[in-house]
């Protein structure tokens, strides 16, 4: 709980708002931080004060409440009294700050930019100025970003029902624009990327508002996922007269032709927004961004926010996390540059055979080469990561550490060019031609810096012997300094005769030179008192003062040369920029396929053939994430088949609660995902066409927030599923209709099924408690009836998990509830009262008595059906 700290002679409360004071009454520094604060009003200021920085009026409220730190107060002025205020220790404000970020806050960090001894002897208020503006899509500091994860920071435009974004991640440089059109698919593209946060333009002048996750706003449109932060800005950056000679600008082109966005004219206005906004939060440190580059949404598998989430791709359904995702099970990289890259293909899958194909082929080629595999491998996890110390490189904020790194890392990518002849495929080529330039690079930068550099680049020692021959001068010459300062004692002692003579240094006198008061009396002339204590007395002499002062000027001098060596030969390397990015994306693409390669080999996942037609053929498929839990060996496999010539659209899949229906559903589904990023998969063999859609309505869920039950989310999701889906697109549902009344829930199905099989004729599988359902496959051709076994004992029921044709006639609903252990009489009622249901149920009947009588060609809806069956009687 926060705490306001008041005094007698304070008012009752301390001011929040800065706003209802007199501005002119404030001591000069209050003054200068309200008129920083009125430039970045939507943004929390941090102003550096001595050893703190420190924040007031509401911003204090603000950040006491969010890092639950103690408010105190502090007088203003004489007109004005206290005002809130509250502090961080200067050497915590990374920490504090990626606190605030990670919370969704825009903050400003005011420093002092002048010695403030300085500014004291001048009777005047220390410099200060803005140093650093952190939001949570322009950070850049490694401690603030995760490390295997993007951090896209993306810019909206809307006009009508089309719709053009940009996204951007400033730590890699990675820069991406699109147009297209239909609202709904703009949300799925925002929930894929994640953005941390979103640009939106509104006609307001001066607007700069950052709003938190969840916040509204009237400038926000209702298609817009309220799961980000959104920065509104003025309309006019977004402007594509403003946009376009931006971009040009930037990227040094005479047209946006070749980077394939000249005629899209959202895509550009959302770039040049996008950039715009990066100019302005990163005024001290421009950062470089790779030459844009524009995608079509229609080039690669569709995935909505639910079927995401019902496939765990990248954390799990029940508690959000990444342990038993896909992700998890799938990510065998060695470095954070292909873990991020993992993580794009898994949500961008490939819709283009060939591009499948290349990846498919470098992973055989490691898969057959051993040795190489585990050589690449084992030189991956000594390369740091490029992408993002190459965007501090660029931006001249890596430390001396980093940049070590860096070399480190590029003296590597010969070897590594030679390990790559080895391979064939075009991933391997990218790797054959590495830059000579850069080799040299590397070398340089390692043969100029210490091998243990510190990670602050002003306090020296950052450069080694013999770099620059000035530089080792000026260290010749403290060496003799501090020489003669060592000998000193010595030379004194005989000197004077005394033996306990003793030369010291502290902060406050400098160097200076002690004896005991006993001894004072024998202190040659020269000797000058400098401070008395209780059994000592403390003297300089001219000659130690003017070496104290050669030695601390020569050591200060000494610093800032080697600062400027480094920002100099930092500077040399942000000029490879865009070679050395170009390298980083061939070995994050490598480390995923090698990674991949190590799993096929371990998990024994084999090759899918990919098919020209609409075929999904899996032989003994496994569930990549349960087989890693259970064990490799401990999974039950099962096949299937979908689409081709005499295999069903639609499988009606029937079993028991908790016999591993959904498991199978979700099995599938990745495999067919696994198989359009080009990966190997867990099945003896396959043969699988191409999907453009994969759609899972899997799970029982509300959403409170918007007031939606269980059922209706059902709905929306099986509505979206049906207004979306194609031929081409792979369908997987599990109990549609189960939230409503039986007749209700069961009508509902069985139109869903009957809708996917004709109209759509989609690869689906429907998986239903629904037993009623298995008569659609004696009606149409395309549906086929499966079945997750189970072996049935006097008193339980064993669960075999396998996958075999044919119709469950029941579920063993209450079975399961005596495994989750619900009392005995409960079971014993519930058994007396399904007796007397199925006795006396028309559903079932009506189904038998009719179904013959029912042929495609009379199908004309589903009402007309369901009445024919009895079932509204």
């Amino acid at each position: 709980m926060t705490e306001i700290v008041t005094t007698k002679a304070t008012r009752n409360a301390p001011h929040e708002d800065y706003r209802l004071i007199n501005i002119k009454d404030l001591t000069p520094m209050y003054h200068h931080y309200v008129e920083v604060k009125e430039q970045y009003p939507n943004c929390l200021l941090l102003y550096r004060v001595g050893d703190f920085f420190e924040c007031f009026f509401q911003d204090a409220v603000t950040i006491a409440q969010e890092l639950e730190l103690v408010i105190t107060s502090k007088d203003a002025g004489q007109n004005v009294g206290r005002i809130a205020m509250t502090g961080v220790p200067h050497h915590a404000l990374d920490r504090y700050a990626r606190q605030l970020v990670e919370k969704g806050y825009g903050v400003v960090i005011c420093d002092q930019v002048e010695d403030a001894s300085k500014a004291t002897a001048e009777k005047r208020l220390v410099k200060r100025a803005i140093t650093k503006l952190l939001t949570p899509g322009t950070v850049t500091e490694d401690e603030m970003l995760p490390s295997r994860q993007n951090n896209f920071l993306a810019a909206v435009v809307v006009a009508k029902d089309h719709w053009g974004l940009a996204y951007a991640d400033i730590s890699t440089g990675e820069f991406f624009t699109t147009q297209s059109k239909d609202l709904s698919s703009l949300a799925t593209e925002l929930l894929r990327l994640q953005p941390a946060e979103v640009l939106f333009p509104v006609n307001a002048p001066d607007i700069n508002s950052l709003l938190r996750q969840g916040q509204k706003s009237e400038h926000l449109p209702e298609f817009l996922p309220d799961c980000f932060c959104y920065t509104l800005r003025s309309q006019k950056t977004f402007d594509i007269n403003e946009a376009k000679p931006k971009l040009l600008l930037e990227f040094k082109l005479k047209s946006l032709e070749g980077v394939g966005c000249e005629h899209l004219p959202l895509a550009i206005r959302a770039a040049g927004g996008l950039l715009d906004y990066v100019q302005d939060t990163q005024k001290a440190n421009q950062v470089p961004l790779q030459l844009i580059r524009t995608y079509s949404i229609a080039d690669f598998l569709m995935l909505d926010a639910t079927s995401r989430r019902n496939l765990e791709i990248t954390s799990t359904v029940r508690d959000n996390t990444f342990h038993g995702s896909l992700l998890w099970a799938l990510d065998k990289t060695c470095t954070a540059m292909g873990a991020r890259a993992l993580r794009r293909w898994l949500l961008q899958p490939l819709l283009k055979k060939s591009a499948i194909i290349a990846r498919q082929d470098t992973i055989a080629e490691l898969i057959d080469n051993l040795p190489l595999r585990e050589e690449m491998r084992s030189l991956f996890k000594s390369i740091y990561d490029l992408e993002r110390i190459t965007g501090r490189v660029g931006a001249g904020t890596a430390n001396p550490k980093e940049l070590l790194n860096l070399g480190d890392s590029l003296l590597k990518l010969t070897y590594l060019a030679e390990l790559a002849k080895e391979g064939k495929s075009p991933y391997f080529q990218a790797l054959q031609s590495v830059p000579p330039e850069l080799e040299e690079l590397g070398q340089k930068v390692v043969d100029s810096l210490v091998e243990s550099p510190p990670h602050h680049v002003k306090e020296g020692g950052i450069i080694r012997d013999g770099v620059n021959e000035q530089l080792d001068q000026m260290r010749r010459l403290i060496d003799g300094d501090k020489e003669w300062l060592a000998n000193l004692e010595v030379t004194e002692r005989e000197r004077t005769g005394i033996n306990n003579l003793k030369v010291g240094y502290n902060k406050t006198f400098g160097y200076y030179i002690s004896m005991p008061r006993s001894k004072a009396e024998f202190a040659p002339e020269n000797y000058q008192r400098k401070q008395t204590l209780l059994n000592e007395e403390r003297y300089i002499t001219a000659e130690l003062k003017e070496k104290e002062n050669r030695i601390l000027n020569a050591k200060d001098d000494l610093a800032k040369f080697e600062y400027q060596i480094f920002v100099d030969l930092r500077s040399t390397v942000a000029q490879k920029t865009a070679e050395i990015r170009k390298v980083a994306r061939a070995i994050a693409a490598m480390d995923v396929l090698s990674g991949l390669a190590e799993l096929a080999v371990y998990q024994d996942y084999n090759r899918p053939e990919i098919a020209e037609d609409r075929t999904i053929k899996i032989k003994n498929g496994r569930h990549p994430v349960v087989e890693k839990i259970l064990g490799f060996g401990m999974f039950v496999p099962n096949s299937t088949s979908l689409g081709a010539e005499k295999t069903p659209d639609l499988i009606v899949l029937t079993g028991p609660n908790a016999s591993g229906k959904s498991c199978y559903l979700r099995q599938v589904g990745l495999i067919q995902l696994m198989t359009q990023i080009g990966s190997f998969i867990p099945a003896e063999s396959a043969k699988i066409s191409i999907c453009d859609r994969i759609f899972t309505r899997v799970g029982a869920v509300d959403d409170i927030a918007t007031g939606q039950s269980t059922f209706m989310v059902e709905m929306n999701e099986t509505a979206n599923i049906l207004n979306h889906a194609t031929e081409k697109s792979l369908v997987l549902l599990d109990e549609i209709g189960r939230g409503t009344a039986t007749f209700d829930g069961l009508s509902i199905a069985w139109a869903v099924a009957e809708y996917l099989a004709i109209e759509i004729q989609s690869r689906t599988i429907f998986a239903t408690h629904y037993h009623e359902l298995n008569e659609l496959a004696s009606i149409l051709e395309n549906v086929a009836n499966y079945q997750v076994t189970v072996k049935e004992l006097e008193n339980e029921i064993i669960f075999l998990h396998e996958v075999k044709p044919g119709g469950a006639d029941k579920s063993y609903g209450i079975e399961a509830g005596r495994l989750a252990g619900l009392p005995k009489v409960v079971i014993s009622r519930a058994k007396q009262v399904m007796t007397q249901i199925e006795k006396h149920s028309k559903i079932a009947m009506g189904l038998r008595k009719n179904i013959k009588k029912l042929t495609p060609s009379n199908q004309e809806n589903t009402e007309e059906i369901m009445t024919q069956l009895d079932i509204f009687e």
